[in-house]
Order: C-alpha cells, then structure tokens, then sequence
C-alpha cells in the first residue's frame, strides 16, 4: 500500500505528464471570508442561469422570437472569442490561476449588457398591453427595465472585483455587447419578424411545434385565458360522461 502511494505521489508530481486547467465557464474564485466577494462570485455565474432559462423556454414554448433572441446570444459570444484572439489581452490575473483565455473584451460584460440591451428594446417596442392598467403597465415595464440594467451593472463590476478583466476590458465588452444587442433587435424587428408568418408554415416548423406569438399582445394572458377555458370545457366533458 506505501508503495503504491509513493507511486501516485510520483505520478503527480511529475512534470509534462498531464496538465490540469479549469473550466473557466464555471469556474470562479473569490477572497476568503470576503462577503461581498461571494456574492460578486455568484453574479458572475448569473449569465448561466439566463443560458439555462432560454432552453428552457425554447424546449416548452417553441416560440421563433425567443430562438432567434437565443441565436444572437450564440452570435454574440463567437464574436467575443473572435475579439479575444484577435487583440490577445491578457487578464490582470494577480493569483496563480491557470487561463487560457484573453480578457479583451469581458465575455461576461458583453453577454449581460447585450442580453439587457435587447431585452430593453423589446419591452419599449415590442412589448404592449401587458395590463389593462396603463400606469400599472409602465411601472411594469420601469422595473423590467431597470432590473435589466442593475443585473448587467452588478455582472459587469463582479469581473473587475475578483479581477477577471481590468475596467477597460469590462467597459468594451459593454460597448460590444449594447451595439451588438442594438444591431440584432433591429435585424430581428426589421428583418426576421416579417418572415415568421412563413416560418411557421413550414412543414418541419410544424413537426417541431414551433410557433409565431409577434401578433398577440400579452402572450401570458392568451395563454392564461386559453388553459383556463380548455379546463373548463374538459371538466363539463368529464361531468357529461360520468352522469352518462
């Protein structure tokens, strides 16, 4: 049994064999007994959380405004790499931790402001009739809206905090990221929109369920209104049936 210890003890130390590096999707690192480090680490795990919510959506609702929304998250993060290898910054990584990525742009600024710019545009453009209520509709809206951007803010200072990216690199993955957002609304708005009508005509559009909701505007209340009436008309079937 000692020698066998010895000899992965051996095996580990020994250079060239087999290096280890983390995840950095996942991985994240925050001073010990530092609060607000932990908390700065969890917002940095955020843009996950929003990754995990869009697939959701897509498995469950099948709607073509959420793909094409999700697509141009995709995009954006190819053309952060893209940046990345381009301009070949480093990260001001002041512990030993193994990366191999470059910090120019921040990734994580340039999803969080990209995801918050896009969303912006939707609720002020898109979005209309979501209550009855006018004032109660623009509070609503007010706090989508500000929400957005507090979470972008929040991400964006988390990676200069645990010094993952410097300011610059924080400010231009921002500056990327509310371009990139503002292009791809105006692309999806302009130019994809109009083709759903024939999307959702076609045959495997049909096959996989996948389905246009541009026209209806509170899709939460159609769908509330519809369940609910689907209910009620299978709970009269089921009473028709059973006093048969």
């Amino acid at each position: 049994m000692a020698s066998t210890n010895e000899d992965f003890l051996h095996n580990e130390e020994s250079p060239g064999e087999t290096e280890w590096i983390p995840l950095s999707l996942t991985f994240v690192e925050y001073p010990k007994g530092d609060w607000i480090g932990k908390i700065m680490a969890i917002s940095s795990l955020l843009p996950l959380g929003i990754v995990s919510g869009f697939v959701a959506l897509i498995l469950f609702r099948r709607d073509l405004h959420t793909i094409i929304f999700f697509l141009g998250t995709l995009l954006s993060e190819m053309l952060n790499l893209i940046l990345k290898n381009i301009i070949c910054e480093p990260r001001p990584m002041s512990r030993s931790v193994l990366y191999t990525e470059y910090g120019m742009p921040s990734a994580h600024a340039q999803f969080s402001w990209f995801f918050a710019t896009y969303l912006i545009y939707f609720v002020l453009i898109r979005l209309h009739h979501m209550n009855n209520n006018t004032t109660l509709e623009n509070v609503w809206k007010t706090v989508i809206i500000l929400t957005c951007i507090f979470l972008a803010i929040l991400i964006s200072f988390s990676r200069i905090y645990l010094q993952y990216h410097t300011w610059k690199q924080v400010i231009w993955g921002a500056f990327v990221g509310i371009s990139f957002g503002t292009l791809w609304f105006a692309i999806t708005y302009l130019v994809f929109t109009p083709c759903f009508p024939v999307i959702v005509s076609w045959k495997i559009s049909e096959l996989l369920l996948i389905r246009d909701t541009t026209l209806i505007p509170n899709i939460l209340w159609f769908e509330y209104t519809n369940s609910r009436q689907e209910a009620r008309a299978r709970g009269r079937k089921l009473v028709s049936v059973k006093s048969q």
